[in-house]
């Protein structure tokens, strides 16, 4: 064999084995970028769990105590910012409207403490710890949505499949980061 036709072999050894690489990578960020996005769904899953439950908590408090309509006001604009992020808005958008309703049931959670009356209602004590128990499923799921997240950023930025994400229009996605508010305690006034 000449020395010119083993050099084309082994260009096209090296090509091919390119070619592999390249659809490994773009298959393995399609494969990410999916798991990313249905770890989303969770999130939302649970949101809507908790914007389901809402509304009864918040009927239950309101036949107990009629002087917190702030809150009442606050939770159902919350929810209404929500309701329309889901129609229309982005992962940002609709991690936002979750963040303001969060902090509207802080404080919906805080008013239940310190009222006794509301403390020793049964309904009252089974719809809070739903909400609960959903606030920490969607923690839970938060902190697997950001695990994906950075999965995929990684392999985005990681040489040699950063090229591979130019290529193909694999850009870093946003981590679910809280609402500035969420660091400040829900202050309730009596």
């Amino acid at each position: 064999m000449k020395t010119s036709s083993k050099a084309w072999i082994v260009v096209g050894i090296i090509a091919v084995l390119v070619l592999i690489y390249g659809f490994s990578a773009y298959n393995k960020f399609v494969a990410i970028d999916e798991q990313a996005t249905a770890q989303w769904k969770q999130v939302e899953t649970q949101y809507q769990r908790r914007y389901d439950l809402i509304p009864n908590l918040v009927e239950v408090t309101k036949g107990v105590m009629k002087q917190e309509q702030a809150v009442f006001g606050a939770i159902a604009d919350a929810r209404t910012r929500y309701a329309g992020a889901q129609t229309s808005g982005s992962i940002d958008d609709k991690a936002k409207a979750a963040s303001q309703l969060d902090s509207a049931i802080g404080r919906l959670l805080v008013i239940t403490e310190n009222y006794p009356q509301l403390k020793s209602s049964e309904n009252v004590q089974s719809l809070v710890a739903e909400i609960a128990g959903t606030e920490n499923r969607i923690s839970v799921e938060r902190s697997r949505f950001n695990s994906d997240i950075q999965a995929y950023n990684v392999l985005a930025k990681r040489f040699p499949s950063s090229i591979i994400a130019a290529m193909f229009g694999f850009h870093e996605r946003p981590y679910f980061q809280a609402d500035a508010e969420a660091a400040k305690a829900p202050k309730i006034t009596m």
